[in-house]
């Protein structure tokens, strides 16, 4: 790692704070990052010096910021291993690309009788717009079973993938159990059967290596602001071939090639799916949040995460009265630990955390048909990053214990 941790902590200023009186320990990481400097400077640099449209201007502050937003596609192009940037489109995040997938793609080819399969842990973002796009085409949304340790059961997954699959689309990282889902051998089981994969890679681009190539994933989408961007900004990537195919979404000004009064052609890709003005400092910034990520190198980030994750995960499974969802090996388990304390409303815990400075999230957390298939309305989960050490592991079980015997006994 080209930097040490204590170099890389001092690249995020909003960690250097008190809440409530405490140090923070942000824990939230699965929900959105933080950002360093050097994000932030990116977007003060557009904003100052290059603030202009993209694409259409002839002048040289037009000409600077399409450069600008063009490098940044190259950059998500290679950090995801696509094979042009003609394969990269960039949305306001990951709802947003799996919706494109859903309005355009699937209008085209779910008819009745087809079938879409997702699976018990999927997103709302990842379970909706199929769910959806099954109820008006009449056709068969099927989910794959869980293991008991909270895995993607890949036996029940050969069964409900069939030669009616047009669609298959799972997350490659779950947002509540931490597990890694096998996009590469799901996506030779549709092919198989000739359907096309779906990865939502929300929770995966953030923290481990992604080659879109090596995985044959047909669609990835992630957020930049789960990756160290700005919110607002996300990706879209589709084989070439495919996006080729599929009509636009949205129509408008910079996706036009020409326009007649009764008729309208289009530009070539990507830009065929960008119409309006595009988050041209979002794009910036993501650019940037990619350049901090490859100099640290993400296998680095990946390590780093395990290392924390291996350190804390028996401590957690230590606390009496703590349950940990999703697998107990600490090396089937990325950063993503949700947990309920017996009694206690996840709600409670997460507000009695906060009070000893230390942030997670509590809730369903947009997974819904997964809390009722844990048969619990709502979990807490902290999420650790490359800037979380084993310290703020450490105040993250201090704090769940001294939570746990003020509500025992009103006393910490």
């Amino acid at each position: 790692m080209a930097k040490s941790l204590n170099q890389i902590r001092k690249d995020f200023p909003i960690l250097d704070q008190k809440v409530n009186d405490e140090d923070l320990v942000y824990l939230d990481n699965a929900a959105t990052t933080q950002k360093p400097r050097a994000v932030v400077e990116a977007l003060a640099h557009y904003y100052y010096t290059d603030n202009a449209n993209v694409h259409r201007g002839v002048h040289t502050l037009a000409e600077r910021a399409t450069a600008d937003f063009e490098a940044a596609r190259e950059k998500v192009r290679a950090f995801i291993n696509a094979r042009s940037t003609t394969e990269v489109l960039f949305t306001r995040g990951t709802t947003t690309s799996l919706n494109w997938v859903a309005a355009s793609y699937g209008e085209k080819v779910i008819g009745a009788g087809d079938e879409i399969v997702i699976s018990y842990m999927e997103h709302h973002s990842n379970l909706v717009p199929w769910q959806q796009l099954a109820l008006r085409k009449k056709a068969t949304l099927k989910y794959i079973k869980m293991t008991a340790d909270g895995h993607l059961d890949m036996t029940d997954a050969a069964e409900q993938i069939t030669d009616k699959t047009k669609i298959v689309a799972i997350a490659q990282v779950s947002n509540v159990l931490g597990v890694v889902n096998p996009i590469k051998a799901l996506a030779k089981l549709a092919h198989e059967h000739g359907a096309i994969m779906v990865a939502d890679g929300a929770q995966s681009l953030p923290n481990m290596p992604v080659d879109v190539q090596e995985l044959d994933c047909d669609f990835l989408a992630f957020s930049g602001h789960k990756m160290l961007g700005p919110t607002g900004i996300g990706v879209l990537y589709g084989k070439e071939a495919i996006l080729n195919e599929m009509p636009p979404i949205e129509f408008g000004g910079e996706m036009i090639d020409f326009v007649d009064l009764f008729q309208s052609s289009w530009k070539e890709l990507p830009w065929k799916f960008e119409a309006g003005t595009p988050d041209i400092s979002g794009a910036i910034g993501l650019g940037a949040a990619i350049d901090y990520l490859s100099a640290i190198g993400m296998a680095n980030v990946q390590a780093h995460e395990q290392e924390l994750v291996n350190y804390v995960l028996p401590k957690l499974l230590a606390i009496d009265d703590l349950t940990v969802y999703g697998p107990h090996d600490p090396a089937q388990h990325t950063g993503v630990i949700a947990f309920n304390l017996n009694g206690l409303h996840p709600h409670d815990l997460a507000t009695g955390l906060d009070m000893e400075g230390v942030a997670v999230r509590a809730g369903h957390h947009c997974a819904q048909p997964l809390m009722n298939y844990l048969k619990v309305p709502a979990t807490a989960r902290a999420s650790f990053y490359l800037y979380n050490t084993k310290a703020d592991a450490d105040r993250l079980v201090e704090a769940i214990v001294a939570t746990k015997e003020f509500f025992k006994h009103g006393t910490v």
